[in-house]
Order: structure tokens, then C-alpha cells, then sequence
């Protein structure tokens, strides 16, 4: 993939990231303009792009000096958004979601984006990468735009798998608090346990086992652990993590993109009723376009799977340029900051999060 350097003078590091070409509703130009502007914005990543080879080149060679930091791996076969993921697991080996997590598995790049089908890329992810030591389910984790300084919170799980015991909200509570050390840069990351009232007498009988195990792990685990959190408080100062089911996370995920969807048509509607509320569209543009960036989804774009052997971050289906560009932005910098290696090393290092299982 990348050329030898020179033994006196070593090349800049490089970060290859692994590229599903394929899987996105808005099809390959897509996901290859969406590359080419985080090519643009640095110059030390390069791709694998999976992808039937002969459409993937005319589009990369489209891109001005994309071809030089791109390797196209063919892969003929498409796994469709509505395919189920136990055919795909029995049928996809040609498929470029699967080529894109096998280079991932052979250690040829640190991360894979796909903006496919979720349920069969966790279950590739799961079978090729397979699961950390110690982990009992993969969670996926989200950014959420928040009040606190650094612009977002960390939600999880929003998708992976809709049950959770207490045990594994314990596990998702150590991801995400390692997640939040190594992709906003919080030493102490502050945890909170989504329920639906903040009294400890309240929630179902794992989450209230859950809140014990937590603040039990709380120290030796280096976070804060801020008890139950209601809805209202996802995007809040008062805690930089939240956790949760992938049933209740993925409802809460897909309520807050519609609702941020709706808001922008509300405003656009207003601002056209009169031509005086035109004129005030004209006067606060600037503003507004502050407020169009805070809100929009596609800057967020991208859920990092935890809990696997290697890292993976999924793309929303209908993500276009920009959206795909923030999911490789964010996979460059887990890759950077060298988080599948440290996700693991805390993960072994944790206490066993069942009494019945043998310390790893």
C-alpha cells in the first residue's frame, strides 16, 4: 500500500484508512467525493477503497491526485440495505464490506468506514474481527452535540444490540469513558446511567443493578460516574457519556435526527411567511448559519463500533460528501490517537464484569 522509506530519512506517518465504496444510498461518487475532501484536508491519510474496480477508478481518476493515495481493492458483490445479515455471513465473502473489514483483520489498515447495511456490518465485524477479551456485546457508540466545551457527548449503545444486562451496561460505561479519554480528550470523563428519572428507586431491576456496578468501578476505572440521567440530559454540561440500550440509544438517535431535521424546515418556513420575515432571514444569515452547523447531523456522522479487535466506524446510509468526509474525519483520528490498542488494554485491565467468567 504505502511505498518504503527511505532508512535516514523516515516518511510522515501515514493512516490507512479501509473504505466500503458500495454501501451507501447515494452510491459510490459519494463516498470518493467524501474522501477526496478529507484527502484534501490531509495529507497524511490514505484508502482502501473496496468496490467494483473498473467504476471505482473513473472516479477516483476524476479527483485530482486522489489516485496516488488510494489503493482500489475489487470486490464485485453489494451488501444491500435490506439484506439480512445471516446471508451475508453465508454469502458476502465478494462483497465489499467484507473486503473493506478484511483489511482491517489483516492489519493493511486501522480502520474501516462503510455507510452500509448496520446490522450485517456488525455481524462481519464481529465474525472477521472478532470481540475483545472480556467483551460480552459490542456497543456503538455516537457523538451527541452538547453544552459542554467540547461540543459533544458520547452516547452508547444506539444500535448494536437492543438487550443489555447490568454487566454490560458496566461495559459500555469502561468503552465509552475510554472512548471519551481518546476522542475528546477528557482525562476523567463524567458517566450517566439513562433512565427515566434521576431517583435511585426508579428504572428497571439492570438498571438499578447496573448504577451499583458502575459507581463501584468508577475510580479504578478513572471516570466519574453522576448516577441516573433522564432524556433531557443527553445533550447537557452535566455528564460527558451517557449509557445506555441499543433499543432505548437508537429510538433517542433517530428522534433527535428528525427533530433537528424538522427544526430546520420550521425555520425555513418562518422566514419565508412575509417579505418582512425574509428581511430578518437576511439580517440574522450569519446567525442562522451558525445555528444550521451546531444542528447538523451530518458533522456527527459516524458511529464507532467498541468492543471488537480492530475499529470500525459506521456511516449513515444516506450520508452525502460532507457526511461521509466527518465519519473518516472521526476514523482518523481514533486512528491517530492509537484507540483500538488503548480500548483494549483497558478492557483487560478492568475487572471481569461476571462473577462465573475467568479473569483474562
Amino acid at each position: 500500500m504505502t511505498a518504503q522509506g527511505n532508512p535516514e530519512q523516515p516518511a510522515a506517518p501515514r493512516t490507512v484508512i479501509s473504505v466500503d465504496a458500495m454501501g451507501g444510498d447515494r452510491g459510490p461518487a459519494t463516498i470518493v467525493a467524501g474522501i477526496a475532501r478529507s484527502a484534501a484536508k490531509n495529507p497524511d491519510i490514505r484508502f482502501i477503497l473496496h468496490g467494483p474496480e473498473a467504476e471505482l477508478s473513473k472516479l477516483v481518476n476524476r479527483r485530482r491526485g486522489l489516485a496516488e493515495r488510494c489503493e482500489i481493492r475489487d470486490a464485485s458483490d453489494v451488501v444491500t440495505m435490506d439484506a439480512k445479515p445471516s446471508h451475508v455471513m453465508r454469502h458476502g465473502k465478494d462483497t465489499s464490506m467484507w473486503s473493506a473489514v478484511d483489511s482491517v483483520r489483516a492489519g493493511e489498515a486501522t480502520v474501516a468506514v462503510s455507510c452500509g447495511n448496520t446490522g450485517a456490518l456488525m455481524a462481519l465485524s464481529m465474525v472477521r474481527l472478532r470481540k475483545l477479551p472480556g467483551v460480552n456485546r459490542p456497543a456503538i457508540a455516537c457523538l451527541w452535540p452538547s453544552r459542554n466545551p467540547q461540543g459533544f457527548n458520547v452516547m452508547l449503545d444506539v444500535g448494536a444490540d437492543i438487550r443489555a444486562d447490568e454487566h454490560d451496561l458496566l461495559q459500555y460505561a469502561q468503552m465509552g469513558a475510554s472512548y471519551a479519554r481518546n476522542g475528546l480528550n477528557l482525562p476523567c470523563p463524567r458517566i450517566g446511567l439513562l433512565n427515566v428519572g434521576t431517583e435511585e428507586h426508579k428504572g428497571r431491576a439492570e438498571l438499578k443493578a447496573a448504577h451499583d456496578l458502575i459507581a463501584a468501578a468508577a475510580a479504578e476505572n478513572e471516570f466519574e460516574f453522576v448516577g441516573f440521567v433522564e432524556g433531557g440530559d443527553i445533550p447537557s454540561d452535566k455528564v460527558d457519556v451517557i449509557v445506555t440500550d441499543g433499543f432505548t440509544g437508537n429510538i433517542a438517535l433517530k428522534t433527535a435526527e428528525g427533530t433537528a431535521s424538522l427544526i430546520s424546515e420550521l425555520l425555513r418556513a418562518a422566514f419565508k411567511f412575509s417579505p418582512l420575515s425574509r428581511i430578518a432571514a437576511v439580517l440574522a444569515f450569519t446567525s442562522l448559519q451558525r445555528l444550521k452547523k451546531r444542528i447538523d447531523p451530518r458533522r456527527v456522522n459516524g458511529g464507532v463500533f467498541l468492543g471488537l479487535n480492530g475499529t470500525v466506524v459506521k456511516s449513515h446510509g444516506s450520508a452525502d460528501a460532507t457526511g461521509v468526509s466527518a465519519a473518516v474525519k472521526l476514523a482518523f483520528q481514533l486512528a491517530q490517537s492509537g484507540f483500538s490498542e488503548r480500548l483494549a488494554a483497558r478492557v483487560a485491565s478492568a475487572s471481569p464484569s461476571r462473577q462465573d467468567e475467568p479473569s483474562n
